[in-house]
């Protein structure tokens, strides 16, 4: 048996996702962290989290590297007791593409007044609604790593105006690319459609607030500005989000993540006609997927290989 040891502390689906790990680490001792008693934790190399309890990766003395299970890290990162080894993002082509598929759901749903087509079908009224061509629309992406890239590449044989900002200067064919805070203005007042991928940090914390929804484009083609948000729930103030809905700042809204979840079912977000509520799950960590892509990870660096996609502590992703 291998003495480099694995530590899984999932909580969702975490026997499916454990027997995965152990398929592919016959001879690797594997813990599955929450849902077996285990006081011993040396011999355990590698940790796969989310959202652990802070303090026992410190607990962990032979610990190497640490797998987040998803895209995001601020789980990960927000450990007052982080050991000083290297983190991994989650990065899989799966998961890319299920955000593609939501998002670009999303954006279709607002552009073609779906929620409201739903709510004429329960009345059992036929009632055309008019509603704008894609290449009409402006679609401004916030956050352009590989998920904001890839959402971008599958609007545009759509016809969208495409827009992007990130912190960094990026160039993008065929889009339009803003960076830092002295261009975020300028981003916003050419969005119709903002899609929010950004990864949590201190400087995204809260960003998505009523100072930033006043700032989007208020003359565009869909008649107000609409929000999808599928990246962190840190990252805007729901509150906000409620009084931007009830005064019309904004005209719809596609929510995935919150500031706490689940989401209380006192929440008003609940009972608006343009707003969309999904369980956090636009992009899932499939077991097999993200098993694989650990296993990869411990193949290159027993190999004495680069790790791929470590996180730069510092920046938060």
């Amino acid at each position: 048996m291998s003495s480099k040891g694995l530590l899984l502390n999932i909580r969702l689906d975490a026997e499916r996702k454990a027997e995965a790990f152990r398929s592919l680490f016959p001879d690797r001792r594997i813990v599955n962290y929450g849902h077996e008693d285990v006081d011993d934790l040396a011999g355990l190399t590698y940790a796969v989290v989310w959202s652990h309890e802070h303090g026992l990766l410190a607990r962990m003395p032979d610990l190497e590297v640490i797998f987040s299970l998803g895209a995001g890290v601020d789980h990960v990162l927000s450990d007052p007791n982080l050991p000083d080894v290297p983190l991994v993002r989650f990065v899989d082509a799966n998961l890319t593409g299920r955000m593609v598929e939501w998002v670009t759901l999303q954006v279709l749903i607002h552009l073609r007044r779906q929620r409201e087509y739903d709510t004429l079908q329960r009345k059992r009224e036929w009632h055309e609604l008019d509603a704008p061509a894609a290449h009409e629309v402006r679609v401004g992406i916030m956050g352009l790593g590989e998920l904001g890239t890839a959402c971008l590449e599958v609007l545009k044989p759509l016809g969208f105006q495409l827009n992007g900002w990130s912190r960094s200067r990026k160039t993008i064919a065929g889009v339009t690319c803003f960076s830092g805070d002295s261009e975020l203005d300028s981003f916003l007042g050419s969005t119709d459609i903002l899609v929010s991928l950004l990864p949590y940090t201190a400087e995204t914390h809260g960003i998505l607030n009523r100072s930033l929804f006043e700032k989007l484009a208020k003359d565009g083609a869909l008649g107000g500005p609409v929000v999808i948000n599928a990246g962190r729930g840190k990252s805007q103030v729901d509150t906000d989000i409620v009084s931007c809905l009830e005064d019309g700042t904004l005209t719809g809204v596609s929510l995935d993540v919150f500031e706490n979840e689940p989401l209380a079912a006192s929440s008003p977000l609940w009972g608006f006609e343009n707003v969309i509520v999904t369980p956090h799950m636009a992009a899932v960590s499939e077991a097999n997927a993200l098993s694989n892509h650990v296993a990869n990870q411990i193949r290159r660096y027993e190999a004495g290989e680069e790790l791929e996609h470590v996180v730069e502590k510092t920046r938060g992703y």
